[in-house]
């Protein structure tokens, strides 16, 4: 799994119909240990109804197409969790508002 941010959402309008009614997020990797992004991004399906700033797990390849909302779908990215808490020896790094 990949630690990142949601920083938008992607609309297409033309897709396969496999596709229709599944959200598309843009999402940053970030950096665990700073929590800043990397300026490193990639487009997911949304598996877990995720908004704009939440932290989130996603997974990439054929991992991607095993969630429930992803099934059989033409994805490599796929928003697995909505993080709450990430904990580095014993502080707190990120906690959820």
């Amino acid at each position: 799994m990949i630690l990142a941010r949601v920083k938008g959402t992607v609309v297409s309008s033309q897709k396969t119909a496999k596709m229709e009614g599944i959200k598309l997020l843009l999402l940053e990797k970030i950096d665990p240990v700073t929590m800043q992004g990397k300026n490193d991004f990639v487009v997911a399906m949304d598996g877990v109804g995720a908004g704009i700033d939440e932290v989130v797990f996603y997974v990439s390849g054929s991992g991607a197409r095993m969630a429930e909302t992803t099934k059989n779908l033409p994805t490599d990215a796929t928003v697995t969790a909505i993080v709450d808490i990430i904990e580095q020896n014993g502080n707190i790094a990120y906690q959820k508002n």
